[in-house]
């Protein structure tokens, strides 16, 4: 892919990636960002209540050229005993969230802490037995991690769970030019060890893959989601999240500047999912993340509410189908 100057991708600056980044907000490392309850589609197509605990803690030391989650953690390292303190509350507020959604109980529940829960300066060792007892209600666990991180720390901690313990892991991409560009500092062949790892310990692989990636060309993006899924699937992943690429970092407002970025429309991610449930079957549960969906743009008035509206259909059903829309002739 070459940008509009003709000029080669700018090469990959940590450091200069951090200095264009606004101010971080000021968070309380003793309070949640917030929890969620939601039906979530699984590999076998039922729908099942999950709740989500958004954890304050250390920022991960990977620093990705699309990356907006350091804007939900602390300076430092997390400290000690704050995760088990933003757990117990969480917990605590879980029975409204219930009620008002209707729900009597939630089957599974998602800690993710913007980082990585096995580096100990995201979430120290001490606390890993209180948020296992917890956690005990819960007939699965899933946490987040980098996949050069993926060690003997994750089958110790899935020992200690009374539910079944489910690893979440950043591909990103497959693209074999795009991945190293990324800031990630990972290679497919480390994500594969990582995923085999994690089958040999019987942990289970959920995997987060990007729509609108830097440096892939608009014409590629719905074709290289689609292989990404399957790369992910084809290592074990039986749940597979599709994340739009959000602007905001200042990073990737210069790649746009330059060419090399441009954010995903609602059409990209409505056939991006759709040829990601494709290529997955039903081997893996393939779905949009909604969080903030209503901010993903590049769809015409006429159309806008159904590619919405089909996203979350197939999110529900898991049943591709796409939008056909005379207004923009999309």
């Amino acid at each position: 892919m070459e940008a509009g100057s003709g000029q080669a991708p700018p090469a990959f600056d940590p450091g200069a990636v951090r200095a264009l980044r606004p101010p971080r907000p000021v968070h309380d490392p003793w309070r949640p960002q917030g929890v969620t309850v939601e039906l979530e589609r699984g590999p076998d197509g039922e729908l099942r209540p999950w709740a989500t605990v958004f954890l304050t803690g250390a920022e991960c030391p990977f620093t990705c050229v699309f990356c907006d989650l350091w804007r939900y953690t602390v300076p430092g390292p997390t400290p000690e005993g704050a995760l088990p303190a933003q757990l117990r509350s969480a917990l605590e507020d879980l029975p409204r969230l219930l009620r008002e959604a209707g729900l009597e109980r939630c089957e599974g529940l998602k800690l993710y802490n913007a980082s990585n829960f096995f580096d100990p300066r995201a979430v120290p060792e001490a606390d890993l037995e209180p948020i296992t007892r917890l956690a005990d209600a819960f007939e699965r666990v899933v946490v987040e991690c980098h996949p050069r991180l993926v060690d003997g720390r994750v089958r110790r901690f899935a020992d200690r769970l009374r539910g079944r313990l489910e690893l979440a892991m950043g591909l990103e991409t497959a693209h074999p030019e795009a991945l190293p560009r990324l800031g990630k500092q990972l290679t497919l062949e480390q994500f594969d060890r990582a995923a085999a790892r994690l089958r040999a310990d019987g942990v289970g692989l959920r995997v987060f893959v990007l729509v609108g990636v830097p440096f892939v060309p608009p014409e590629e993006q719905a074709h290289w989601a689609a292989v990404s899924v399957r790369h992910a699937v084809e290592a074990g992943a039986r749940s597979v999240a599709l994340i739009p690429v959000r602007g905001g970092n200042g990073e990737l407002e210069r790649l746009r500047r330059l060419g090399w970025f441009e954010p995903p429309s609602l059409r990209l991610l409505e056939e991006s999912l759709a040829r990601g449930m494709e290529e997955a079957g039903s081997r893996a549960a393939v779905q949009v993340d909604p969080w903030d969906l209503e901010r993903v743009a590049g769809a015409c008035r006429a159309c806008r509410s159904a590619r919405l509206g089909a996203i979350r259909e197939m999110n529900r059903e898991g049943v591709p189908r796409r939008t056909a829309c005379d207004a923009c002739g999309c």
